[in-house]
């Protein structure tokens, strides 16, 4: 598998070895208006080429008289669109040339390669992309994925791939986007955890003290992400977030980043947000804390079911912020601070949750002047 710029030589000499070693060629193109312009071209490059064209705009009597003309040998080339993709199984084609291949999806291209190299004859791909023109990262990272997964029983590494770079779809149900994209792989396991139990303690209606009937949502705004040139595998990847999400304490954390630095060297900073958010998340609990936003201006905090086990305390500290912690309305707190850094704003709102998770435990708390 090759990814090249659209070149007429290289074109000329794929072609030509194909037939010189008695084979047939694919030219595959995205679209129908392309192929009168592709024609020209390999009548050009190729003139002594037998060429066939095929689309799905074609009656159906002529598409089955070329294919089946093309099947016999008669033609060299097959220019078509992507109605090769599936049910096509000729042993004697085996070099496949892709025109504008960043139009294409990871698992159609994935699909048409297959079409090629269905015998003992090695076949080739080549994915070619206009030349000069800058591919959009998706683009980019489908293609080089395609380029290095050319071995037998690359299906399942292809659609981990596949799942990293779009997003996977909810899991129950048929959506194939879905929440999972928006809040991430290893939290929507937890939620789903989570409401599974729930439904189970309903039904059995019987205590289960290990998982919590809520959990709290926190959106901050910081890259939460273990980002793909830390570490390369996407499986240990999605298993390093399972772990992250499932960690209870500071010395699991502390386990977690020892372990992190072992296998793959120091962390980088979203790496360490993400655990940090985890740190918070544990203390939120404590807290009471059901749900944390914060911006650049500050940061929102609401209570589970709008309660706090030290009012006193609360108001309190409130009064003794000199305007930094004001309680609203609607009995959410507000933290009145710059966070625009994104350093600050996790250490801030970290602060101020181990603050209200201090005052549940009646602990005195000196507040912070501004």
């Amino acid at each position: 598998t090759f990814v090249m710029p659209f070149d007429r030589v290289m074109i000329k000499e794929a072609i030509y070895r194909e037939k010189f070693r008695g084979g047939q060629t694919y030219f595959v193109c995205p679209r129908v208006s392309d192929i009168a312009n592709l024609s020209d071209i390999l009548h050009e490059i190729v003139p002594d080429i037998k060429i066939a064209v095929a689309h799905g705009q074609m009656a159906a009597k002529q598409l089955e008289d070329i294919m089946g003309n093309f099947a016999d040998g008669k033609y060299d080339v097959l220019l078509s669109t992507t109605i090769i993709e599936s049910g096509i199984d000729l042993p004697n084609v085996n070099t496949m040339i892709i025109h504008r291949a960043d139009m294409f999806g990871l698992s159609q291209l994935y699909q048409l390669r297959g079409r090629i190299g269905r015998s003992k004859t090695r076949g080739y791909c080549y994915f070619t992309i206009t030349p000069k023109r800058k591919l959009n990262q998706t683009a980019e990272k489908r293609l080089n994925i395609l380029q290095a997964l050319d071995t037998l029983g690359a299906g399942f590494s292809l659609a981990s791939h596949d799942m990293d770079i779009r997003g996977s779809g909810n899991v129950l149900g048929t959506e194939q986007s879905g929440h999972i994209k928006d809040i991430g792989i290893a939290l929507y396991q937890h939620m789903l955890e989570e409401e599974i139990t729930r439904r189970k303690q309903n039904q059995q209606d019987t205590e289960i003290a290990s998982v919590s009937d809520w959990a709290p949502q926190i959106t901050t705004g910081v890259p939460l992400m273990i980002p793909e040139d830390y570490v390369r595998d996407l499986g240990v990847r999605l298993g390093l977030y399972r772990r992250i999400g499932a960690l209870k304490n500071n010395a699991e954390l502390s386990d977690m980043r020892e372990e992190l630095i072992d296998r793959f060297g120091a962390i980088p900073q979203e790496v360490e947000n993400l655990l940090q958010t985890i740190e918070i998340k544990q203390l939120c609990y404590a807290a009471n804390v059901a749900k944390i936003d914060a911006g650049a201006k500050g940061a929102l905090f609401g209570f589970h079911n709008n309660t706090f086990q030290n009012v006193d305390g609360l108001l309190n500290l409130a009064a003794h912020s000199f305007g930094t912690i004001k309680i609203r309305p609607d009995q959410k707190l507000f933290l009145d601070k710059d966070l625009s850094q994104y350093s600050v704003r996790i250490a801030n709102i970290k602060s101020f949750v181990e603050k209200l998770s201090d005052l549940c435990e009646n602990k005195t708390i000196v507040a912070d002047k501004e």
